[in-house]
């Protein structure tokens, strides 16, 4: 190929490339006013282009398919705002795609801030009141523990202090299963009345 071969196909290429953003513009025009058509060839154009631009900046597939779709979507309702003596309709597009965007990356940031911010938020707490409170539930408990009867006690005693199993608390009290349940139940509803908790 000759130099006037190549330069005359970078020529072409150039021309092609302004009609091509000439044509968009056109589009976006056509858009402005409502046409849905004209949306159309715009999406068409355009959704590779600003999908890849969101990528670079958001790396996520998922949130840059997500705020593509709202660009285009903006471009959609916003088409009457694009003049085409300030610039192409693909450099607004992209505009609005990096703006978008940089928007997103903000967003998730100060939400993740937020986030970390109130899980680092304890509320301050009197030690002296927590061991006060704590001594008499625990008051309370025995209290109502000797309220239940000797083998109900016992057999509870055995199972929640203790950590044994039913089956265990059975055998240690040489009595069957069945009646150690009955007795666990029993006390323990003795238990719940007797501090007041709603069932």
């Amino acid at each position: 190929m000759n130099p006037s071969d190549s330069d005359a196909s970078r020529f072409r290429s150039a021309s092609t490339d302004r009609r091509g953003e000439r044509d968009l513009d056109d589009l976006l025009v056509h858009v402005a006013r409502g046409d849905q058509v004209a949306f159309e060839a715009v999406y068409d154009r355009m959704v590779g282009p600003v999908y890849g631009v969101i990528r670079r900046v958001l790396r996520d597939p998922s949130q840059s398919e997500e705020v593509a779709q709202e660009v285009l979507l903006e471009v959609w309702r916003t088409a009457a705002r694009f003049d085409p003596a300030m610039g192409g309709a693909a450099t607004w597009v992209m505009t609005i795609a990096h703006r978008r965007a940089i928007d997103r990356v903000r967003s998730t940031t100060a939400a993740a801030e937020r986030e970390h911010k109130t899980a680092d938020i304890r509320p301050p707490h009197d030690e002296v009141a927590e061991a006060v409170e704590a001594s008499l539930d625990r008051e309370r408990v025995r209290r109502c523990l000797d309220s239940l009867t000797d083998i109900q006690r016992e057999s509870i005693t055995l199972a929640y202090y203790g950590g044994n199993s039913y089956r265990q608390v059975a055998e240690l009290l040489d009595v069957t299963l069945g009646a150690i349940k009955t007795r666990i139940r029993d006390g323990l509803i003795r238990m719940r009345d007797c501090l007041g908790v709603s069932s």
